[in-house]
C-alpha cells in the first residue's frame, strides 16, 4: 500500500470517528477551506455547496443537524471504508437521529471524498432523498418502508 493511500484511509477513518463522536469541529478541521460538497437529488440540501463556511454553516448546522433533536443525533452508527487510492476515499455510513418534526432520520450515506494536501477538498454524497424530505423538511413524499425486506449489509 502506498503511503499516500494509507494517509487517505486515515483521513477517511478520522472523518467517520469525528462524526461518531459528534465532534463537528474536528470534522471541519479535516476539510480544506475551499471544500466543495456535491449532494445528490433535488432537496433543499442538494446541489453544490462551496467553501467550509457555507458547507458547515447553513448546510450542516442549519439544514441537517439543526433539524434533528440534539439528544438523539448519532452519526456513524455504522461505517466502512469501501475503497481508497492516492486521490479518493469511498465510504458508507449509517446514522442520524430524530427529526424535530417527530420523524426518524436514520440515513445511509455513500461519501466519495477527494483528498488534496491532507485535507478533504471535495465530497460527493449520495443518500435517501425521500427521507431528507420527510424528516428534515416535513415534506411527506411517497417513501418506501423504513425497514426494507432485503437490506444490504455493511
Amino acid at each position: 500500500m502506498s503511503d499516500l493511500r494509507a494517509a487517505n484511509i486515515a483521513i477517511g477513518e478520522a472523518f467517520y470517528r469525528a462524526l461518531e463522536a459528534g465532534d463537528f469541529e474536528a470534522l471541519a478541521d479535516l476539510h480544506h477551506d475551499d471544500v466543495v460538497f456535491n449532494l445528490l437529488g433535488s432537496t433543499p440540501v442538494s446541489g453544490r455547496w462551496e467553501g467550509k463556511e457555507e458547507c458547515f454553516g447553513p448546510l450542516v448546522a442549519d439544514m441537517v443537524v439543526g433539524k434533528l433533536d440534539p439528544e438523539t443525533i448519532r452519526f456513524s452508527r455504522e461505517w466502512r471504508i469501501m475503497c481508497a487510492d492516492e486521490e479518493r476515499v469511498v465510504g458508507l455510513m449509517r446514522g442520524g437521529g430524530m427529526g424535530k418534526n417527530g420523524h426518524e432520520y436514520i440515513q445511509t450515506y455513500c461519501q466519495i471524498m477527494t483528498i488534496k494536501d491532507g485535507k478533504i477538498i471535495e465530497t460527493h454524497e449520495l443518500f435517501d432523498t425521500a427521507l431528507v424530505e420527510l424528516a428534515l423538511n416535513d415534506n411527506p413524499t411517497a417513501k418506501g418502508p423504513t425497514e426494507v425486506a432485503k437490506p444490504f449489509a455493511f
